[in-house]
């Protein structure tokens, strides 16, 4: 099932952390929707100073079947949960692997 990420609210931590998602988001350019690999979702650095220190990112490139654009994926994860971003995309969406 893909859930649809909303930008002003990150992904519940607790569903994703440790685990592989797939993102689909569609294109800006060409409107083609792009299905990326699975994705790790990385922990948040429990050993950090600060909860702002706590940040942890994965981030990778693709590029778009339609119009070879490339876009970049980055998986945000803080203890206040997970925020998917995908450059010049309409929407995100995600899908937890089984």
């Amino acid at each position: 099932m893909w859930i649809q990420q909303n930008p002003s609210s990150p992904a519940p931590l607790a569903d994703l952390q440790g685990r592989a998602v797939g993102l689909k988001f569609e294109c800006q350019q060409c409107n083609t929707e792009v299905f990326t690999d699975l994705i790790g979702v990385p922990a948040p650095n429990d050993q950090a100073d600060s909860p702002e220190h706590a940040d942890n990112h994965e981030i990778e490139e693709i590029k778009c079947p339609g119009c070879d654009m490339t876009h970049q994926l980055e998986v945000d994860s803080t203890f206040d949960g997970v925020t998917f971003k995908v450059s010049d995309a309409k929407t995100v969406s995600y899908q937890v692997a089984e």
